[in-house]
């Protein structure tokens, strides 16, 4: 039987990568999906492939930096689809710039991650948390190999700052809602091929060497490597797991 029947799951950078694959994951596993990304095109060609695959799938176009439309975009998907069940706060950018370039340059890294990676993922949980206070639900946050080691390539600083920031707001949140029956985990994914890092791959294979020099499986991840782990957290199979971290990056970590 399906593991996510009933469930309604909303899923933010949805339309690519790592975020569509848990959709469709998602929607295989019986879960109507909710399709949130700041690019509402992607997210509604990403839905329509739910729905072509037999899945229930609605899309929304989401900038989760904006507090205020997320609170009204929760109101919205309560309103015309139903509570949200499952949270997964997926959107985020990277960007590799040394922290002593140009300042600006730097500035701005520390400004635009922080407000996707770390400030959306805490807008979008607190504008849906009553929903998943009401379903006793599910909130899984995308951490990263970088929610514990700054890796070793140069990078931005304020990547590892906001993935660390992620893995400290989801323990300090399945300590406060666990009294309300929700549970809150998060997946740190290793070096995984996905739009968001097309053109470093492309353009600097000396890099994704390094990475795949220190990953004991030898490749890199695929976004649906991600799916199994996702669904694991979002299902009643991991009932008495929260405050976890489940770590899909090839043994990255372990060497």
């Amino acid at each position: 039987m399906p593991l996510l029947v009933s469930h309604i799951a909303a899923v933010t950078g949805a339309g690519s990568g790592i975020g569509r694959a848990i959709a469709a994951g998602y929607a295989r596993e019986g879960a109507r999906v909710v399709l949130l990304d700041i690019n509402e095109k992607a997210a509604a060609e990403a839905a329509q492939e739910v729905r072509s695959a037999g899945g229930a799938a609605d899309s929304f176009a989401l900038d989760v930096t904006d507090r205020a439309a997320c609170v009204a975009l929760a109101k919205t998907i309560a309103d015309t689809v139903g509570p949200v069940s499952i949270l997964v706060n997926n959107a985020g950018i990277n960007r590799r710039n040394a922290f002593t370039s140009d300042p600006d340059a730097v500035i701005k890294d520390w400004e635009d991650i922080m407000a996707i990676n770390l400030t959306g993922t805490f807008n979008v949980t607190h504008a849906f948390i009553e929903s998943l206070r009401a379903t006793r639900g599910r909130i899984v946050n995308i951490g990263s190999i970088q929610s514990f080691v700054h890796v070793r390539t140069p990078n931005s600083a304020a990547y590892t700052a906001s993935k660390h920031g992620v893995l400290g707001f989801t323990k300090a949140l399945a300590a406060e809602l666990g009294k309300h029956g929700v549970r809150v985990n998060a997946i740190g994914p290793g070096f995984i091929e996905t739009p968001l890092n097309a053109q470093v791959r492309a353009n600097n294979p000396d890099l994704v060497k390094i990475f795949l020099d220190h990953t004991p499986l030898g490749r890199a991840g695929k976004p649906e490597d991600i799916v199994g782990p996702a669904i694991f957290l979002a299902s009643d199979l991991s009932a008495f797991v929260t405050g976890s971290i489940v770590m899909a990056d090839g043994g990255y970590r372990t060497v």
